[in-house]
């Protein structure tokens, strides 16, 4: 039996399994557990005024993963993008296409959109999300950087 991913975007019936799946990349990001930022971040998603949205990839009825993305201008270019903050596959899922559908409805959204490119980071010691970007997409040669705000 063939299986068929459906990418659509976040819908509130999905907030059980979307729990499930952002503890999931928070843990394998090895960031401490916290249900206040599960719900905050759940609440951003469900706000249409929020910048930030998600979509989900759906197989047979199971939500496998997610893309939380939002739109950013580059004044520097004088072009206006997609970032894909967060992508996620049930471990269960991977080597099934689920990253490879999300990211593709990105681009194709971008494209429909006007957009000038999606763009992402990840961490340098995930191979495996690499292995999977390196035929998607070009690595650039920007480094980041994270300061903490200043004390008041």
């Amino acid at each position: 039996m063939t299986t068929t991913t459906t990418i659509r975007p976040l819908l509130p019936a999905d907030e059980a399994r979307w729990r499930v799946l952002f503890r999931a990349y928070r843990a394998f990001y090895e960031l401490p557990e916290s249900e206040t930022v599960v719900s905050r971040a759940w609440g951003w998603l469900m706000d249409p005024r929020h910048e930030c949205k998600a979509l989900i990839a759906e197989s047979n009825g199971a939500v496998l993963g997610f893309a939380h993305h939002r739109r950013f201008s580059s004044p520097y270019t004088g072009t206006t993008g997609l970032f894909l903050d967060d992508l996620f596959t049930d471990p269960a899922a991977r080597g099934r296409g689920v990253g490879r559908a999300l990211i593709g409805r990105l681009t194709e959204m971008a494209a429909a959109e006007g957009r000038s490119v999606v763009q992402w980071v990840t961490a340098e010691d995930n191979h495996q999300a690499q292995a999977l970007y390196d035929t998607l997409a070009k690595r650039t040669n920007w480094v980041t950087y994270e300061a903490q705000p200043a004390e008041r």
